[in-house]
């Protein structure tokens, strides 16, 4: 008989340990990370981290969404493939994230097919694949910014509204890397180009890091043309296509779309960084008059007091933390439960949210990536803005 009322009196504490813990599980949303924290691409991920981490550290010291707070959890991927594959799959089943983020566009592809027949999570990524923003055929994912593509209308845009000669159509070289980061928004560049009335007078092609660019600036002096647009690089070989250039005397405007926009490269690139103008979707860490940027200043004030700076890549992690949350919150303002099914029908609901300066006003309207994105130029070691945010149709 006693043994009998010692095992009731077991199963009820029990019971109320599991009614605890299902308490807890529904007071948190939880968000997964595979982050390329070291590998070839550390110099990026962890800032990216970072600026993820800190959102959803802010989110919560705002109240979380309806008073649930977020929990974020990371592992490292060294920027392998199977490794960041094998991770997704383990962060799910562990930790059941109602989103994810990704270290790579080749990940979000591998994964895409179970993202939406099997796990339902929202996805975002280090990637500004047009492919992964496609709606239809990747409802859960989205960009955290403008795609590739988009990148390139608006500087393409930009440029057919400032021609270097009134009255004469702007001619414009592609300078891209022999990979599917270098080659992604080409085939939309050249229709858009066409459609604005500009000239893609080259397209030099080389491999990621390339050391002898002496052909391609021989083919550039051959064609002379008005700008030229980087695409998938992010530092080598610009510098030496920059200063390659001026040593021919050769007047083009260089342009880079969001990777080969930090101050890493126009250090780099020193007094010939002055000029070299590109596409942001955000705003950058000195433009203090922003009040989004005065929030994450205020911020790492507070919890990382050593830092001086921070790079476009923690704006990256921090923007799309900030899609993240609102997603979460859009759920909780419809008394819906927060779940990957309900997130990924928020993201088109997304409409004219004013991002506090740091990624303009952003909708979701019609792709899962948000078409905008300003110009700059740079000068004495930072990037300027030379256009407001610009929109594309």
């Amino acid at each position: 008989m006693k043994q009998e009322k010692w095992w009731i009196a077991w199963a009820a504490v029990l019971f109320m340990l599991v009614a605890v813990g299902t308490s807890w599980a529904e007071d948190e949303i939880v968000i997964g990370g595979c982050q390329p924290i070291t590998g070839r691409f550390a110099f990026a991920g962890k800032h990216i981290n970072e600026g993820l981490m800190d959102a959803v550290g802010y989110a919560n010291e705002q109240g979380g969404a309806g008073g649930k707070r977020f929990r974020y959890l990371y592992q490292d991927t060294g920027y392998d493939l199977k490794r960041a594959v094998a991770t997704f799959k383990q962060i799910m089943a562990q930790d059941t994230p109602v989103m994810m983020y990704g270290e790579s566009t080749g990940q979000g592809k591998a994964l895409s097919p179970e993202i939406n027949d099997r796990y339902h999570v929202v996805y975002s990524s280090t990637s500004f694949s047009e492919e992964l923003s496609d709606r239809k055929k990747n409802p859960y994912i989205f960009v955290g910014g403008s795609t590739y593509a988009q990148q390139f209308g608006i500087l393409l845009k930009y440029i057919a509204d400032h021609p270097k000669k009134k009255g004469v159509p702007p001619r414009v070289a592609f300078f891209y890397s022999d990979t599917e980061f270098g080659r992604d928004p080409i085939p939309y560049a050249r229709e858009k180009a066409k459609e604005l009335g500009i000239e893609v007078v080259a397209e030099e092609v080389t491999k990621v890091g390339a050391v002898d660019v002496t052909s391609q600036l021989l083919d550039l002096k051959r064609n002379k043309p008005d700008f030229c647009i980087f695409q998938g690089y992010v530092v080598s070989p610009i510098p030496a296509v920059i200063t390659g250039a001026k040593d021919f005397g050769l007047d083009i405007t260089f342009m880079g779309t969001f990777w080969a926009m930090s101050k890493m490269l126009i250090d780099k690139l020193g007094p010939d960084g002055d000029g070299y103008m590109g596409v942001m979707p955000y705003s950058y860490w000195y433009m203090d008059d922003v009040p989004m940027i005065q929030i994450i200043r205020a911020y790492n004030k507070k919890h990382h007091p050593d830092v001086t700076y921070r790079p476009n890549s923690y704006m990256q992690g921090w923007f799309t933390g900030m899609v993240f949350t609102k997603l979460a919150q859009m759920c909780v303002d419809r008394n819906l439960q927060v779940t990957g099914e309900n997130l990924k029908d928020m993201i088109p609901k997304i409409r004219d949210w004013d991002t506090g300066g740091l990624a303009g006003v952003v909708s979701f309207k019609d792709t899962n990536a948000t078409a905008m994105g300003k110009v700059y130029r740079a000068e004495g070691g930072k990037y300027i803005p030379a256009s407001d945010w610009m929109y594309l149709d």
